[in-house]
């Protein structure tokens, strides 16, 4: 048995599926699209900061941003459901794509809510949810842009310790992999004004 603060190896994790999840065309929200090819002027991040319902609902918000869709990212099982990335065996985490024109929004502004909104320094888990599937993760597409997440993270780091935190945890990696989850998920806490989220920041500001 997996243990649910254990990332599994790429031998034992399970294997998948060809088929690619359903999901709406449309961001029940933004009403853009949520499925690429996006615009040429238009840049990707994903993020993992624990449940994804609510961190997606964090980004949609913001200005400058295209589109978001929650979905799994990070681990080694081709299109997985939710059940079997929540028992552990993808190696997955649960992340949401931000699609948005760096005109109006920069990746430093992302980073900053990205760090301020969660608990980066937690490890396999955000609060009460325990699980490799809820640890911190950043992937990008590109070097460039790891740069500047890797010049983030330790600027950060350096603000928890002075607040007694210890080292952050989040995972950065050069990825443009995401998994999409399945259609209920997709802006889950606007069909869902009442549903859980488990956001909580450590208060220390960037």
């Amino acid at each position: 048995m997996q243990k649910k603060t254990t990332l599994v190896d790429q031998t034992n994790a399970l294997p998948g599926r060809d088929e690619v999840m359903n999901v709406s065309e449309k961001h029940s929200v933004l009403e853009t699209k949520m499925k690429g090819p996006f615009q040429s002027n238009h840049k990707t991040i994903i993020l993992g900061m624990g449940c994804f319902w609510g961190a997606e609902r964090l980004f949609w918000q913001c200005d400058g941003v295209v589109t978001t869709a929650v979905g799994y990212a990070g681990g080694f099982t081709p299109n997985p459901t939710y059940e079997e990335v929540c028992g552990g065996l993808t190696g997955h985490t649960e992340v949401v794509m931000i699609v948005y024109d760096p005109l109006k929004i920069s990746l430093n502004d992302l980073l900053v809510i990205f760090w301020q909104s969660h608990n980066p320094s937690q490890g396999m888990r955000q609060g009460n949810d325990i699980g490799t599937q809820y640890r911190s993760a950043i992937y990008v597409d590109n070097e460039d842009d790891y740069q500047v997440v890797a010049t983030s993270k330790m600027k950060y780091e350096q603000k928890l310790a002075k607040n007694g935190h210890p080292s952050i945890t989040t995972e950065i990696k050069i990825l443009d992999k995401l998994y999409f989850a399945e259609d209920y998920h997709q802006q889950y806490l606007f069909k869902n004004p009442n549903g859980y989220c488990g956001l909580s920041g450590t208060g220390v500001d960037y």
